[in-house]
């Protein structure tokens, strides 16, 4: 079968509408020839100049990214600026660019349930909720038997790909855990919803110092709240591209489809003292 941009649009539309973003998100085509056919896609996290590479010299016709390029506003896509630099390579090449973000966040099978689902988690539900029942931002739920904080957190560390910051744990290690509330990518603003506070750990990304701390402090008083585990926010994110791609390949038959193995986590490295 043959499918046009557009109608990888659609198809990608209905797997994660539009209508399930945040306000502030921009999901959706961004760059391409609605009409140009598409053979080839390649999903990635991020579009940076190493994804962009993969995508052209794969020959894909389509980057599907979870991150949109033009999440913040521009006023220049000229060359000497990254953006700018990055959508005139993918233009040159005939190379389209759909972005999945938040509408991709929310739904079963989205990113949080793709993680809770890795870790077995049962009885799952959205943190809070979205425009269809089922659906919204973060889950949580329960391990089937309790673990212990580090063996949760080794755990995790074993489902995501490495990188240089790895797994950063508040708690203490042989603390029990059975309920679990998580969120992929950043998710610091849902430290205060009921469903993170009565966790045993909340696993996410991207924890800033005052809000981690701030959350810590409190439980301290209370002794009652969630151990916090942060994780890259790449990291969490990647799992969700295999899912993705399997949902693609049963809408879109015929088309060949590759999950990038890029990492595209900014750090480097560490050093420890």
């Amino acid at each position: 079968m043959s499918f046009s941009l557009a109608e990888v649009a659609r198809v990608s539309h209905e797997l994660w509408p539009l209508s399930g973003a945040e306000e502030w998100d921009a999901p959706g085509l961004i760059s391409g020839d609605p009409a140009r056919r598409v053979d080839s896609i390649l999903l990635a996290v991020d579009v940076v100049s190493e994804t962009v590479a993969e995508a052209i010299t794969s020959g894909a016709d389509l980057l599907l990214a979870h991150h949109p390029l033009l999440l913040r506003g521009v006023t220049s896509v000229a060359e000497d600026r990254y953006k700018g630099a990055l959508l005139a390579r993918l233009i040159r090449a005939d190379c389209g660019l759909l972005a999945a973000h938040t509408n991709a966040d929310v739904v079963e099978d989205g990113v949080s349930d793709v993680i809770a689902s890795s870790l077995g988690l049962v009885d799952t539900r959205p943190i809070t909720g979205g425009l269809v029942p089922g659906t919204g931002i973060g889950r949580v739920g329960r391990l089937p038997e309790p673990t212990t904080l580090g063996l949760l957190a080794r755990r995790l560390a074993a489902l995501i790909p490495p990188t240089a910051t790895g797994v950063r744990v508040a708690g203490g290690y042989a603390d029990t855990i059975q309920t679990v509330a998580l969120c992929g990518g950043a998710g610091d603003s849902l430290l205060r919803e009921p469903a993170v506070r009565s966790a045993d750990v909340f696993i996410t990304s991207d924890l800033r110092h005052h809000p981690a701390s701030e959350s810590r402090e409190q439980s301290i008083l209370a002794g009652v709240g969630p151990a916090l585990i942060d994780v890259s926010h790449w990291a969490s994110e990647w799992l969700w591209l295999d899912v993705a791609a399997s949902a693609l390949r049963q809408r879109l038959p015929g088309i060949r489809i590759e999950v990038s193995d890029v990492r595209t986590d900014p750090w480097d490295f560490a050093v420890t003292q």
